[in-house]
């Protein structure tokens, strides 16, 4: 079976704006599952080794559909850098949730996707985001977190929190690209206004589908307590641990390596036998 690849899908979605998608997957006659990779902070779909990883889903039998945020800072025309810091600035969760159930809507319509068959897969903050979405679609039946936050409440607290409130915007540096990205106080009010949605935790306690947790145990930037602290409230649940794992499984940006990272080869196995395992 030949393996298709469609990069830079041109989306529209009327409540955001513009943004890429692509979709890998096999040439077969059969439905297959629709798997949707949901990026996290400073993420987008083109990062580090996630076109491997894709690769080897769709590989596996699955429609794999990974995408830019449409206000991640990347743009139609540059999706590989952040190259409108304005519209990060402008993002919020809303408007990420909003995208997120776009993808849903126009790839499980694809002739060749098994609509009762729907993952998401998010990283990092993109899992407090998948943890939401699959507790508010019910056509989500399998859910999967790689390093993931267990509370959308990532904001600063205190006196910087008052600076950013008076001042209407804060930065925060890009180690790996040297830019100071803004978020603007708009972020925090449209999490206010929407906080009892935006309640990860509520949401896993009480999402029906099948649900994995992966984090590595040398987790740099979201700590393992956060897995640890999602497994209890959802009981139901898998954790797999990557012992010395770190927030990106081993892959780094740019990733010029023809294979995955040992750690991401692992956890991509896991999730297929965790999938095929219980979707079949």
């Amino acid at each position: 079976m030949s393996l298709i690849i469609k990069k830079n899908i041109h989306l529209k979605n009327n409540e955001t704006k513009s943004f890429l998608a692509d979709a890998y997957y096999t040439e077969t006659e059969e439905k297959l599952p629709l798997i949707i990779f949901v990026h996290g902070y400073k993420g987008y779909k083109d990062w580090g080794a996630w076109d491997l990883m894709a690769e080897k889903f769709a590989e596996a039998g699955f429609f794999f559909v990974k995408f830019n945020f449409s206000h991640n800072g990347t743009t139609i025309e540059d999706p590989n850098n952040f190259a409108d810091l304005e519209a990060f600035g402008n993002n919020n969760y809303s408007k990420e949730l909003s995208d997120l159930g776009f993808v849903i809507d126009h790839f499980i319509q694809a002739p060749n996707v098994d609509a009762e068959k729907i993952i998401l897969i998010g990283h990092s903050r993109g899992g407090g985001l998948s943890i939401i979405k699959t507790f508010e679609d019910e056509r989500i039946n399998g859910l999967i977190t790689l390093a993931s936050v267990d509370t959308l409440d990532r904001f600063p607290k205190g006196e910087l929190f008052e600076t950013w409130k008076k001042e209407g915007v804060y930065y925060a540096l890009n180690g790996r690209t040297k830019q100071e990205m803004p978020h603007y106080y708009q972020f925090y009010e449209d999490y206010e206004h929407n906080i009892h949605r935006f309640d990860v935790e509520r949401a896993a306690e009480m999402a029906k589908a099948h649900m994995l947790i992966i984090h590595g145990t040398k987790d740099e930037a979201v700590d393992i307590k956060h897995a640890e602290h999602l497994h209890i409230l959802n009981p139901g649940s898998d954790l797999f641990l990557i012992e010395n794992g770190n927030h990106t499984f081993g892959a780094k940006e740019p990733w010029t390596e023809l294979k995955l990272p040992n750690d991401l080869n692992t956890v991509t196995e896991k999730c297929i036998k965790f999938i095929n395992d219980k979707m079949n």
